[in-house]
């Protein structure tokens, strides 16, 4: 297949068969291309300017032959954020379903893209239980995958030779994420829409509120998402799929970074300006809600340690995964 994934051009989505024709005649156009896709034809390859999509080439470039011949830089269109995000999940709802957890980011994705729903946890986890009240509010198609304990194991040894840091945090969520992309792929389903990059773009994370620099922590947290965007693809793409991130849109990137980033935290409620930009779409109970990270939400994390404590390693998930990637390594 010469392109994956979805392209556009200065809002207006395209063919894949156009976009290959851009790319492989050296049109001009194919350097404004948004969108998240992989082009590669003959000897022609080009990415999209994120990276969000895997490929052989650097993101936000034309190659031929090897050779570096363009670079992908499209037109952003300067809108408020709650536009911007709109904007970003409609150039993607054509197709595919959302990784749900009933939290603020993927509520907000859910709301607008209408698009059938997933849900992954072990039985009694907090992720089940808040998706299942968040789908009735927004009137949801939702899917619940239950997780049996006995898969977690499985799942592990599964991601941990794909993803490109198996440290215990990227583990359990790469874990997690396994679920919804074999669900996503049982269901007929390549586009798997997300909430990656909220919290790195909106102050997230539970360090924003206990004093430090935000600016700093944000261009730390900016650091990271390319590494994050290969987990996450790197999982999916062991089933077929590919996902899909509405927030990491150059459009919503740049609303973010237009923001003051003593803006994010009020009081202790964090991610406020992306909070405000909700409530147009969803009532404030969603709008509103904690922060509950996916890998402790679907209780794949508490598994982890529970499975680290069965075979002996106590006090060390990161032990327990190394033997896993051992005895991995030795039944090949």
């Amino acid at each position: 297949m010469p392109m994956r994934g979805w392209a556009e051009l200065d809002g207006r989505r395209l063919a894949p068969e156009e976009v290959v024709r851009m790319v492989s005649t050296g049109d001009p156009r194919a350097a404004r291309l948004g969108g998240e896709f992989c082009v590669a034809k003959g000897e022609w390859r080009a990415r999209d300017r994120q990276g969000i999509l895997p490929c052989d080439c650097r993101p936000g470039s034309i190659q031929h032959d090897g050779v570096c011949v363009g670079r992908i830089e499209p037109a952003v269109p300067d809108l408020p954020l709650a536009g911007a995000v709109e904007r970003a999940v409609a150039l993607r709802a054509d197709e595919g379903a959302v990784a749900f957890s009933g939290g603020l980011d993927s509520a907000l994705v859910a709301a607008l893209a209408r698009r059938p729903c997933v849900v992954v946890g072990i039985a009694g986890s907090h992720d089940l239980a808040r998706a299942r009240h968040a789908a009735t509010h927004l009137d949801l198609d939702l899917e619940e995958v239950e997780i049996p304990p006995a898969r977690v194991e499985e799942a592990l040894r599964a991601v941990l030779p794909a993803i490109p840091d198996p440290n215990p945090v990227d583990t359990a969520i790469a874990a997690t994420l396994y679920f919804v992309a074999e669900w996503a792929a049982g269901s007929g389903h390549g586009r798997i829409l997300g909430g990656q990059g909220a919290d790195e773009l909106f102050g997230g994370y539970a360090r924003y509120r206990d004093g430090g620099d935000p600016a700093v922590l944000l261009a730390r947290d900016a650091a990271s998402l390319p590494g994050q965007v290969a987990r996450d693809q790197a999982v999916a793409g062991l089933f077929g799929c590919a996902f899909s991130m509405p927030y990491l849109d150059l459009a919503v990137v740049r609303a973010a970074r237009a923001l003051d980033p003593s803006t994010l935290v009020r009081g202790r409620l964090s991610k406020s300006p992306l909070r405000d930009a909700a409530a147009a779409w969803v009532p404030p109970d969603i709008a509103l809600y904690p922060k509950k990270a996916m890998q402790y939400g679907s209780g794949i994390s508490r598994e982890l340690r529970r499975l680290a404590r069965h075979n002996g390693y106590k006090n060390s998930v990161r032990g327990y995964l190394t033997t896993l990637e051992r005895t991995n390594d030795h039944g090949r």
